[in-house]
């Protein structure tokens, strides 16, 4: 006769099906959110998370250029002939507006500037981003400059991907020279 093992593992029955499976990771936490600056740079709001731009149902385009001395009149470039291909009326002072948003945003400091165009009802939204996370106080007169050079409407915004720098242009209108 066989007598039993003091140990209490040769005790325990095999079980005849699999353990059971852990349950879901629990739900992981909400960002924080936003935070709002102060300062100069009150108009502008940050975000924590990306600052994605959706443009849904009309024409778009965008392209990376290096921040270099020629991205300004590259960049002006690219808006014009993407207009001219979408059958699009080019305002007389329109590289002068595509050549001041570039410059904002290269004084950022980045190494690299996005340039997006979208088109809808005759009218051109053009948004320059720089590729600088926090990027520093923006010059107070940025937005009077561009309403000066005929933008209908435009705006900035500091997210974590840089700051991004916007106008809309009316394409039937054009953009007004007479108030350098």
């Amino acid at each position: 006769m066989e007598m039993p093992s003091p140990r209490p593992s040769a005790h325990k029955p095999r079980p005849d099906y699999p353990p059971k499976t852990p349950p879901p990771p629990k739900k992981p936490p909400s960002p924080p959110p936003p935070e709002t600056l102060t300062g100069p740079d009150a108009m502008t709001r940050t975000s924590v998370g990306r600052g994605r731009r959706v443009m849904a149902n009309r024409q778009g385009a965008a392209w990376i250029l290096d921040v270099q001395p020629w991205a300004k009149a590259k960049g002006a470039h690219h808006v014009a002939e993407q207009l001219l291909r979408w059958g699009c009326h080019r305002p007389e002072g329109l590289d002068d507006l595509v050549r001041f948003l570039m410059a904002t945003v290269m004084n950022d400091g980045g190494r690299r500037v996005s340039l997006h165009l979208a088109e809808e009802s005759q009218r051109a939204l053009v948004l320059a981003l720089s590729h600088q996370p926090r990027p520093p106080a923006m010059d107070a007169t940025v937005l009077p400059r561009l309403q000066v050079l005929g933008a209908l409407s435009c705006g900035t915004e500091a997210t974590v991907e840089g700051r991004q720098v916007w106008a809309v242009v009316d394409l039937a209108r054009g953009v007004r020279t007479d108030l350098r």
